[in-house]
């Protein structure tokens, strides 16, 4: 995911799954009880498209490439911590740059405040700042990731990204099979199963 090549790509497929993610749900239309209306939730749609204005960020928020990751792990979080949000084309915008400057904040020693993120999102700072908290109370303020699901979710990523290349914009939405943001990979249960593993070991190592 470092190297120069590869960081287009993901932003690209990032930009395609998160498209046909909200796509899928707009198409399902919830019943208004059973859909909550966020504070990331626009009332139109914003006039520029979810892959420019990834690339945007990516151009200009100046993160590290691990924070694009970190920032899919918490919209991972995010949906399945809020069943009622789901993500669609009014609010995927605002969920981008709020995760992407979370995992910044969190991953990176270095990086910009609230004010220049709001600027590179198209908010004003006050709702950026809002977004913010928003965005920590859905999550839980469960910001931590483990190397183990770090890695994993790579692996899922590249995964993916070689077995389901980004879809052009001539290409059908439609098509293929329906999109999903969650990896369902849960953390806690591959916690408890390492720790096993290391009282195996320890236990073996006792036994000799």
């Amino acid at each position: 995911m470092e190297s120069p090549t590869e960081m287009p790509r993901l932003i690209s497929f990032l930009s395609s799954l998160l498209q046909r993610v909200a796509e899928s749900n707009d198409c399902q239309r919830p019943s208004p009880h059973l859909q909550k209306v966020s504070a990331f939730h626009g009332l139109t749609r914003p006039g520029i498209s979810i892959q420019n204005y990834l690339e945007r960020i990516f151009k200009y928020a100046n993160c590290s490439p691990s924070c694009f990751v970190i920032a899919y792990v918490y919209l991972d979080r995010f949906v399945q911590k809020q069943p009622s949000m789901p993500i669609n084309s009014f609010n995927v915008h605002r969920l981008l740059i709020t995760s992407v400057m979370v995992a910044a904040k969190f991953m990176d020693d270095m990086y910009y405040n609230n004010a220049y993120y709001a600027k590179v999102g198209g908010i004003s700072t006050a709702e950026m700042n809002f977004l913010e908290v928003d965005f920590l109370f859905g999550l839980g303020f469960q910001l931590n990731v483990t190397p183990n699901t770090f890695y994993s979710y790579c692996a899922y990523l590249q995964r993916e990204m070689l077995m389901q290349p980004p879809l052009d914009s001539s290409e059908s939405i439609s098509m293929g099979r329906s999109p999903k943001l969650q990896l369902c990979y849960n953390e806690e249960e591959a916690s408890h199963h390492q720790q096993q593993q290391q009282q195996q070991q320890q236990q073996q190592q006792l036994a000799v």
